[in-house]
């Protein structure tokens, strides 16, 4: 397994986050992604997670090539993951997930991860094999979401 190393996200340069959101390859998988990206939003949303949860999302590196920006968030009784890759590193998503994966399983909060997909991710093949089940349709946004669940106490 590679590893990736997962930092803090407020460190990535404001232009790569603003250019990796405004890529429509990217877009194209994040419905809830409605006209220009305010980064400083984002990133101020992000930080109040961290400071409230002490956990949340980080920027995600191999080496000094910057992959994207993902994790955890607590989302009423479940913990949501999610992950959000530049176009580059689109086919290290399934390495990126087990390594976090591994880290929320050493977290005794985390007992439920959550994933919510877009109607644009068809295959759901590796949530499956990693032992997630689809649980139903969740509407947010204005957007519906397939759900998934997986129980880390297995």
């Amino acid at each position: 397994m590679r590893d990736f190393e997962f930092g803090d996200l407020q460190t990535v340069p404001r232009e790569v986050l603003a250019a990796q959101m405004a890529d429509a390859r990217v877009a194209e998988h994040l419905p809830l992604l409605d006209g220009a990206f305010d980064v400083e939003a984002f990133l101020n949303v992000k930080a109040q997670r961290w400071a409230q949860d002490r956990l949340g999302h980080w920027a995600i590196w191999q080496g000094d090539t910057f992959l994207g920006w993902g994790g955890f968030e607590k989302e009423e009784d479940v913990w949501d993951f999610g992950l959000v890759l530049v176009p580059a590193a689109f086919g290290q998503g399934l390495a990126i997930t087990r390594q976090a994966l591994a880290f929320a399983r050493e977290d005794a909060r985390i007992e439920t991860v959550q994933f919510l997909l877009a109607p644009t991710r068809r295959s759901v093949k590796a949530l499956t094999r990693m032992g997630a089940k689809e649980v139903g349709e969740v509407h947010y946004g204005g957007q519906t979401f397939r759900r998934f669940l997986l129980d880390m106490r297995d």
